[in-house]
């Protein structure tokens, strides 16, 4: 006898070539999409251990050893930054660019080959640029020309992901939060002009590949206050209230935090460090009550499948955050303060961004990356320890050290660096051994419901 449909029993769906072919090819570029976002966040953590983690650790342990800060070069100190700045967190948020920003947005889908292209001209720039600042072969040559690919996959990038239509009906006005993520994009852009000039400068005019001192200083205000932080604060804001169970978000004051910040960064490349400073840290101040972290929950967090302790790390990054401000303020008063003002970008790259990115990545990355579960929860927890034990101890015995205030402090701050470059190691390998995993929802599973 043929099967005969019980009452209350689920109906079977029957579905036309047409929606076959849809839903497939859908099924096709989410699992395209995956594997672009792997290949962007697998090139930034080799950026995150190599060039950057493990060439800083190199400095440290020199720099203590002499007991100078000035005894390294500045080429190697400035390698080891613009890997961590542009290597690590700028490929990953170019990776990220790619996958969320057309969905949130609800943009038309852009053509994959321009985030490939991007990818590669991206990865070749900073290659090149780390290459040029260790070993100066041709540095006049490859200095410039790492700048020239940088911006133009910077360019490309913006062009994909910005200049599409709402797929369909009429645009709706735009969130809060998408102005601070263009704001944070036009702080990246602005990062690479500048380093795109000061490059051909460079090769032009100087006897190393190093830039200027007080440029670098300007310049890493731009990349990190006007760049990075407000690229978090955006995607903090729409991600954030969410997974914390926090209270609706004070759009309103979210802007007020972006316009202090823009006015922040705009003094501190003009050389008024300490009225930016001041700037900076009410931004701080004002994002923090934006988002409301500090105050009573109206939902449990979001923590299945990471670590329990995802949101008291979220407000210990967001304390360094405050403590970087307030650092840089007592840096522009002080003066010449390689210490203070080293302890400052400590606090921010490493106490805040890091933090932010060991605890917001392995809560998304691998859900992004065809629906895959974190590998270790509990090795989320170890690893994020370890990176605040290491900011805390390298923050404090910086200052102690390069402002001769304590000859002891010095054997503490390659300690200091072994502890956090443990810390992102960690996170590499949770990072990898979850992406080699198998997803959770199959593909093949997925396929059945089109037959």
């Amino acid at each position: 006898m043929p099967n005969i449909p019980t009452a209350g029993s689920p109906r079977p769906v029957r579905l036309d070539d047409k929606t076959k072919s849809v839903m497939g090819r859908a099924i096709a570029r989410e699992q395209a999409l995956s594997r672009l976002l792997m290949t962007y966040i697998v090139t930034g953590l080799i950026f995150m251990l190599l060039p950057g983690t493990f060439l800083g650790v190199w400095n440290l342990i020199k720099i203590s050893s002499r007991e100078a800060a000035e005894s390294i070069s500045p080429a190697w100190i400035q390698a080891h930054g613009h890997a961590q700045l542009f290597g690590w967190v700028g490929t990953f948020i170019l990776g990220i660019g790619f996958y969320s920003i057309p969905k949130l947005r609800k943009l038309r889908p852009f053509t994959l080959w321009s985030a490939w292209l991007t990818w590669a001209l991206w990865v070749i720039g900073v290659t090149v640029r780390w290459f040029s600042n260790i070993y100066p072969w041709h540095w006049r040559i490859a200095l410039p020309l790492s700048a020239t690919f940088e911006l133009a996959a910077f360019l490309i990038f913006f062009q994909a992901v910005a200049s599409h239509r709402p797929s369909r009906g009429s645009p709706k006005p735009l969130e809060p939060w998408i102005f601070v993520v263009i704001a944070a994009t036009l702080g990246l852009l602005a990062a690479l002009m500048l380093n795109f000039g000061a490059s051909f400068q460079v090769a032009l005019n100087a006897a190393s590949p190093a830039f200027p001192h007080l440029f670098d200083q300007r310049y890493l205000m731009v990349s990190t206050w006007g760049f990075i932080v407000p690229m978090v604060w955006g995607f903090s804001a729409r991600w954030l209230p969410v997974f914390l169970g926090l209270r609706p978000l004070r759009n309103s004051i979210l802007i007020l935090a972006l316009g202090f910040n823009i006015l922040g960064v705009i003094l501190g490349l003009l050389e008024h460090f300490f009225a930016g400073g001041i700037l900076l840290l009410a931004g701080a101040a004002t994002v923090v009550a934006a988002i409301r972290f500090f105050e009573p929950t109206v939902k449990p967090a979001k923590t299945i499948n990471i670590h329990r302790s995802f949101p008291v790390f979220i407000r210990i990054a967001y304390g360094w955050l405050l403590i970087a401000a307030v650092l840089g303020i007592w840096a522009a008063l002080a003066g010449v303060a390689p210490g203070i003002w080293g302890a400052s970008r400590h606090a921010l790259t490493v106490g805040f961004i890091a933090a932010m990115i060991f605890c917001v990545g392995q809560r998304i990355l691998p859900s992004f990356c065809g629906m895959r579960v974190l590998w270790s929860p509990k090795l989320m927890f170890i690893m994020l320890i370890l990176l605040m034990s290491g900011c805390t101890l390298r923050v404090a015995s910086e200052i102690l050290a390069y402002q001769d205030y304590a000859k002891w402090a010095w054997s503490v701050l390659p300690v200091s660096a072994l502890i956090e470059l443990a810390a992102v190691a960690l996170f590499a390998a949770n990072l990898i051994v979850t992406f080699a995993r198998p997803p959770v929802v199959v593909t093949s599973a997925l396929t059945m419901t089109l037959e």
